[in-house]
């Protein structure tokens, strides 16, 4: 009897031990469950008209009081030259800064569109720590900013690029633009996550959501989805079965 009572003390002060050990994990990656989603690269970005040509800088307001650095460019002239008096607001993923994405602006540009480039707060220089309701109010500037250009909301389209795509789609619900083009969207972060890290309870635990699919629900916007069929990241069903369930949404690439 003393062997066995010995016995159980020892299993549960086990027990307790890996308890506490669960307990301590759980509580660590709540904490730091964004070093997770954002990398920001946060070093200082050259000149825009350094990166690209007859580009600007501008500045951008959020509603909690920061102020970030943001690239905007017309549309390219000549003579061969459109302008389509359309403007692009760029929606970025959860890296880099907008010197990594200055092709996708020149290539706009060239057909006939201009362009906001911004970075969310954390990224390229700019103060603050991301979040999704901080990655809300930055994009909401960059809205705002845009109008004050000549650009309001039913003259842009939002280009949403993998993490961007949670970010355009709720910005989408209070601002309307001309139209959408989500790159890499996924249905909702949480299932990014669950794919991810299998072995934890990423719904539970989960802050910032990004949540595409309820925020398009009931829109009227124009989607155009752009995915790969290799995308280890956000992978192609993530995107492709509630496009197909929704057919009003009416393009894919």
């Amino acid at each position: 009897m003393a062997a066995m009572a010995l016995y159980r003390g020892r299993m549960l002060r086990v027990l307790v031990v890996f308890l506490l050990i669960g307990g301590v994990v759980v509580a660590m990656l709540w904490w730091l469950q964004r070093e997770l989603i954002y990398f920001p690269d946060a070093a200082s970005v050259p000149a825009a008209g350094e990166v690209i040509e007859g580009t600007r800088e501008v500045t951008l307001y959020t509603e909690d009081g920061l102020e970030f650095g943001a690239w905007f460019a017309l549309a390219a002239s000549g003579p061969a030259a459109t302008d389509y008096r359309m403007a692009v607001l760029v929606a970025p993923g959860n890296g880099g800064n907008r010197p990594g994405r200055a092709g996708l602006a020149q290539e706009l540009r060239r057909r006939g569109l201009a362009v906001l480039l911004m970075d969310y707060r954390g990224y390229g220089g700019n103060p603050g720590s991301p979040s999704e309701e901080g990655l809300a109010r930055d994009a909401m500037a960059a809205v705002e900013t845009l109008a004050d250009l000549g650009y309001p909301a039913e003259r842009t389209i939002y280009f949403g690029e993998s993490l961007g795509s949670g970010v355009a789609a709720a910005l989408q619900a209070l601002r309307p633009p001309a139209g959408m083009v989500l790159w890499s969207p996924f249905s909702e972060l949480a299932d990014v996550e669950s794919r991810h890290y299998p072995w934890l309870q990423v719904r539970l635990q989960l802050r910032d959501r990004f949540r595409v699919v309820e925020h398009l629900a009931g829109s009227e916007v124009p989607v155009t989805v752009v995915y790969g069929d290799r995308d280890s990241i956000a992978p192609q069903t993530s995107a492709h079965g509630w496009l197909t369930r929704r057919r009003r949404y009416p393009s894919e690439w």
